[in-house]
């Protein structure tokens, strides 16, 4: 499980209570909160 913050690096991540997707493109993105339900932590 990944959180908000976290430098997880290239790939999708889910959301773990709506579902939404975020992508990041380069490794040293940061995940964001999750932009439908602000949400802080992601499964890959």
């Amino acid at each position: 499980m990944s959180t908000t913050g976290e430098k997880p690096g290239k790939g999708t991540y889910t959301c773990t209570i709506c579902g939404e997707t975020v992508r990041l493109d380069d490794t040293s993105d940061r995940l964001p909160p999750c932009p439908r339900c602000h949400n802080t932590d992601y499964k890959p």
